[in-house]
């Protein structure tokens, strides 16, 4: 890693899998990934430099945050959580995961990760959360952003895109997904992750084409883009990212350090709130 990070950093996006002793998968789930404790995760982010990080509940757990709930609180103080739950979830309940550092929930969109909630159902659920001032999660293929307009509009909370909205660098910038996502990036309520940049490019292993992308939706959006690692990286089908690579990528796109510094610290922490 030629580069080192702010500090303060976050990162927003990664996972944790197991022990499954401890920690059983779904009975119904779509994949199955290697184990990925609470305990390899922090070493990564020591290894790196992240002081904070948002944990991403992952659909192979399904409804039983119990796994990433666990880890953060063994963070102590300094993780927030992103939640998959279902619409069936009582007040109490949303009221429990607040407590224990939940700050928004999941929606996945994507078909190999199981079957895409109706747009009545995110919308229900988003009036119920927004008491909590926490945001709702997107995880769309790039077919489904032209879409997202009439899904977002009118919504009483945040919503964040996933993974520069799973584009593919292939297919150019005039793209119209991309320029869909573009169009939302610019508005007040949209948030972007600019990771996953391994899932967009088409030049592993340093993924330097989706330089462009990333460039222009910080333009649009500088106050409300993320990065994330998206460690342990699953359900990839190419060579597993390097973390010390994804950093030097990131400050290939963002050389001004103020600006690195708003992604990587000033954004999140608006976003998830204070931590220790």
């Amino acid at each position: 890693m030629a580069h080192t990070l702010p500090a303060g950093s976050w990162d927003t996006h990664c996972h944790v899998f197991g022990p499954f002793a401890r920690y059983p998968l779904a009975t119904d789930r779509t994949y199955t990934p290697a184990a990925a404790p609470s305990e390899r995760l922090f070493q990564m982010h020591e290894s790196i430099g992240v002081a904070r990080a948002v944990i991403v509940h992952p659909a192979c757990h399904g409804f039983d945050l119990t796994v990433t709930l666990d880890a953060i609180k063994a963070s102590g103080g300094r993780y927030r959580a992103v939640a998959l739950v279902k619409e069936t979830i009582s007040d109490g309940e949303l009221d429990a995961c607040h407590a224990a550092g939940v700050r928004g929930v999941r929606f996945n969109f994507l078909s190999s990760l199981g079957r895409p909630p109706a747009t009545d159902t995110i919308r229900r659920v988003c009036d119920r959360i927004a008491r909590l001032r926490w945001h709702v999660v997107l995880h769309v293929d790039a077919g489904a952003l032209p879409a997202l307009p009439a899904l977002t509009s009118n919504l009483p909370l945040p919503f964040v895109i996933d993974h520069f909205g799973r584009i593919q660098a292939e297919a150019g910038m005039q793209d119209a997904a991309y320029q869909t996502l573009l169009t939302l990036a610019a508005g007040q309520n949209c948030w972007v992750k600019i990771s996953g940049a391994d899932r967009a490019s088409a030049e592993p292993p340093l993924y330097r084409d989706m330089i462009p992308f990333a460039r222009a939706l910080i333009a649009a959006a500088p106050e409300r883009i993320l990065w994330g690692t998206d460690w342990p990286h699953p359900n990839i089908t190419g060579p597993c990212p390097r973390e010390t690579d994804l950093v030097d990528l990131l400050h290939e796109i963002v050389p001004s350090p103020d600006m690195l510094c708003k992604i990587l610290v000033d954004n999140p922490q608006r976003l998830y709130g204070e931590v220790q």
